[in-house]
């Protein structure tokens, strides 16, 4: 999968950055074009003459060569390339990537990129485990970057623990099958709805649900990876999402949702449903505050549009729908009777009997249920590792 394509590779300061020419070499000869951007400290670790003769191009290292009088253009490199691979990538790098901080070529480069970038962490214990770190990972993520992980094993402290970057061989291993995984959805538009809607009961107060909306977002961030474009259908939440092939459209009540659903669908070739909607808001939105003191006895309400079912009925055969079912019991049968009442492709099973699954948590448990009776169970999962499972999932269907 290597064939062809332009890989851009930046290399920090970390003596991690001397395992780097073996996997230049690797990656050349899988038929890749690579160029190279070093910091300035990561040329105290390995030569750019050597990264030259392997890459067979010139290592860069500033916006301005002072031996050919050329200015290096940071938006050219960003745009040349199929995917950045920053490795090894310090703690100092990292903060300066997830703050924006733009002073050197590597990082304007960065920030600059069209392409997917992925990062290898490489640094001591403590640095590595330091909440700052975590929270900057953490950021890169969110933002749409690739963690590649770091493995356990010996530092160059002499400490043994976290903070080793993975070995070349599996890191080019990762950028193939990105590479393999990105064309996977190409050309494909997928609509994909998140969050909770509020239902408002007067300006100030409203019916809602717990839910975070994490869910939804890591689905429509790895659908995004895999080449989609994704119409983020949103209800409130706190969470952002900046990924290129992510378009975000926020919505807070269940009518607003059910139009702008509507709307996007018809010219999607799926839709992952993860939305918390309200099945009921009121009758009546009050236009002022309701006082404490002339007292509300009772709230009348009325049910909203069934949102999936009307999907259901209007998709056409080469459109795909996948819902969610979050049970409290009976929970295999609710699902299958969902799935069929609303004309779906898969629906995906939340039980709350499960400890760590559903609403207010970073990570879910599922099974997968399909119309052709098949019923698939993951494990306890992380929800991002649960979107890229339902994702699989999705491209499965649309290959069949």
């Amino acid at each position: 999968m290597m064939e062809g394509k332009k890989i851009l590779i930046g290399i920090t300061g970390s003596i991690a950055a001397y395992k780097i020419p073996l996997m230049v070499r690797r990656i050349k000869k899988m038929g890749a074009q690579v160029k190279i951007i070093m910091t300035p400290d990561a040329r105290d670790f390995v030569t750019p003459l050597t990264l030259s003769v392997l890459s067979e191009n010139p290592v860069l290292t500033k916006a301005f060569n002072e031996e050919t009088g050329e200015w290096v253009s940071h938006v050219e490199l960003g745009l040349w390339a199929d995917l950045m691979l920053i490795a090894p990538a310090s703690a100092n790098t990292i903060a300066r990537m997830a703050n924006g901080i733009a002073d050197n070529l590597l990082l304007t480069t960065y920030l600059s990129a069209k392409c997917s970038v992925l990062f290898a962490p490489a640094m001591d214990l403590d640095m590595f485990r330091h909440p700052v770190t975590k929270e900057n990972i953490g950021k890169l993520e969110k933002k749409g970057d690739i963690l590649i992980e770091a493995r356990e094993g010996e530092l160059a402290s002499g400490l043994c623990g976290e903070g080793r970057m993975e070995e070349p061989e599996k890191i080019v291993e990762i950028l193939s099958d990105h590479l393999k995984k990105k064309e996977l959805l190409k050309g494909k538009k997928v609509m994909v709805s998140a969050g909770p809607t509020y239902e408002a009961i007067d300006p100030v107060r409203f019916i809602g649900n717990h839910s975070s909306g994490l869910m939804g977002y890591e689905i429509a961030r790895s659908a995004a990876q895999l080449g989609a474009e994704v119409y983020l259908i949103s209800g409130p939440t706190h969470l952002s999402i900046q990924h290129p092939k992510v378009y975000p459209v926020k919505v807070t009540s269940a009518e607003e949702m059910y139009h702008a659903c509507l709307e996007v669908f018809p010219d999607c070739d799926a839709a992952v449903m993860a939305a918390a909607v309200a099945d009921y808001t009121p009758e009546q939105i009050a236009d002022k505050k309701i006082k404490k003191a002339s007292g509300m006895q009772q709230i009348k309400l009325r049910k909203t549009r069934d949102i999936l079912k009307e999907l259901g009925k209007r998709k056409t055969n080469a459109q795909k729908l996948i819902g969610f079912a979050l049970e409290t019991d009976k929970e295999l049968e609710n699902a299958r009777q969902k799935l069929e009442n609303k004309n779906l492709d898969l629906i995906v099973l939340n039980s709350l009997k499960d400890k760590g699954a559903g609403f207010g948590t970073d990570t879910n448990k599922i099974s997968i249920l399909s119309k052709k009776g098949n019923v698939k169970e993951f494990s306890l999962k992380s929800k991002k590792q649960v979107a890229a499972d339902i994702v699989d999932e999705l491209v499965a269907l649309m290959k069949s």
